[in-house]
């Protein structure tokens, strides 16, 4: 993945991996690899002040702002959550505020993933969602 790719680039990427899979604990298998791959957060940052609330699971999001872009490293103490996070991290890492605060994420229903999710996995993902875009939206240099 470049710099320079687009979220709805990114986007198709992941619709088209996921698309090699027949069923869906193939996909699930594969969205545990994506969360081992996670550029993952550092245990000391692995506080309250960075997690998110309404995941079931633990899940910490960090963001490191650098020239109006954010960059964000995670973590969560559930496989197929932090696959999850890592899903979200894949699309928005390194793009501009403006960009992530507009992003829709529309993918996530085109690879099943809002259809095969438990009701308590699709708040986690929600809640994800709202915070990076919340990230988006804060003042960087606070």
């Amino acid at each position: 993945m470049t710099a320079v790719q687009s979220i709805a680039e990114r986007e198709r990427e992941i619709v088209e991996e996921f698309a090699l899979f027949d069923d869906w604990f193939e996909r699930y298998e594969y969205l545990i690899e994506l969360g081992e791959s996670l550029n993952k957060i550092e245990d000391e940052y692995k506080t309250e002040a960075f997690r998110i609330h309404g995941c079931q699971s633990q899940v910490w999001l960090r963001p490191d702002y650098r020239n109006d872009k954010v960059f964000f490293k995670a973590d969560s103490d559930a496989a197929i959550t932090r696959g999850l996070v890592a899903l979200v991290v894949r699309v928005l890492d390194g793009l501009q505020r403006s960009e992530i605060r507009d992003a829709r994420f529309d993918f996530l229903d085109d690879i099943g993933m809002n259809e095969h999710l438990s009701p308590t996995r699709k708040n986690g993902l929600s809640a994800m969602v709202e915070q990076v875009k919340n990230y988006a939206r804060e003042d960087a240099s606070s």
